[in-house]
């Protein structure tokens, strides 16, 4: 059944596909996360072990939340990693496992990937969907990446 919420069908249909994008993203980082928490070594092992544990739980909430934005706007969300890297602008560093502060900056540049992207897609579900429901959402989960990108600044320093 259609969702009767005031944004007409063509618009659901582009702000799903702007959720499909970030939800891509999300996936991706997610599992970029758990490969550092996976495979950090060093002096300050443990540290970065339950850092990485803490983002990757955090990114996985906000992926379930972002599959489910797109069935509430009358969408599927998509599932397989197939679909992720073709959506996600986030690339993988398949064979590579670099050094501690390499990892840091990798997942940092990550994360301001992915705000850039919903600071545009958040102005996009305004200016041109008239979706501020789903605007006010990426702003919630571009705010949480702030954060973790805060928090992996602050070790490069």
């Amino acid at each position: 059944m259609k969702p009767h919420i005031g944004i007409s069908d063509k618009n659901l249909k582009k702000t799903s596909d702007i959720l499909s994008s970030v939800l891509a993203n999300e996936m991706m980082l997610y599992v970029k996360t758990r490969k550092a928490h996976w495979n950090v070594r060093g002096e300050n092992f443990m540290e970065l072990h339950r850092l990485y544990e803490e983002h990757y739980k955090l990114i996985e909430e906000s992926a379930d939340a972002v599959a489910e934005r797109i069935g509430k706007m009358g969408h599927t969300a998509i599932g397989t990693m197939t679909e992720f890297i073709k959506l996600s602008t986030i690339k993988e560093n398949a064979g590579k496992n670099g050094s501690s502060k390499e990892t840091l900056r990798e997942l940092l540049k990550d994360h301001e990937t992915v705000i850039v992207q919903l600071r545009s897609d958040a102005a996009d579900c305004i200016d041109k969907n008239k979706d501020s429901g789903t605007a006010d959402f990426l702003t919630w989960i571009m705010e949480g990446h702030e954060t973790m990108a805060w928090i992996l600044r602050r070790y490069l320093d």
